[in-house]
């Protein structure tokens, strides 16, 4: 069964964007090339908030991915980027993507946070999407078949 992981990260401030996009940029380019990497997505949401959406074939090809590369360089530098971090992960009969509600549902519902620095009062009171708003239809990522 598809392993479905969902991320919700809030950038703190304008002058940590230029950074977190690089990192972003280069871990959708791991991403599209990473073994069991079934498909995915990048939405934006009001407030300097970001979605990401992947389906992978099983929970050790996501894990390789998130362990390794651009991705793992990315994760320390999160923790001063973002002041909310949130994650989901499950299983479904498909790898078909969740819809932007079914995101905000299943963030709500069985989502955890991830640790940030400076954390909002929403995050620092255990709130995985503090302000309620699911993202928007997002930017496909498709896996890249030499």
């Amino acid at each position: 069964m598809p392993v479905i992981s969902v991320t919700r990260l809030r950038v703190r401030a304008l002058r940590y964007l230029p950074g977190f996009v690089w990192y972003t940029f280069q871990s959708k380019r791991q991403l599209s090339r990473s073994p069991g990497f079934l498909g995915g997505a990048l939405a934006p949401a009001p407030s300097l908030t970001f979605w990401t959406t992947s389906a992978w074939v099983d929970e050790a090809s996501m894990k390789r991915f998130r362990d390794t590369a651009w991705h793992r360089r990315a994760m320390p530098r999160l923790l001063e980027y973002c002041n909310e971090a949130s994650l989901a992960r499950w299983t479904r009969d498909t790898a078909d993507l969740p819809t932007g509600p079914e995101m905000l549902e299943r963030l709500k519902t069985s989502g955890r946070i991830s640790k940030v620095r400076h954390p909002t009062a929403g995050q620092a009171a255990g709130q995985t999407v503090p302000d309620g708003h699911a993202p928007r239809p997002g930017l496909p990522i498709r896996p890249h078949r030499p």
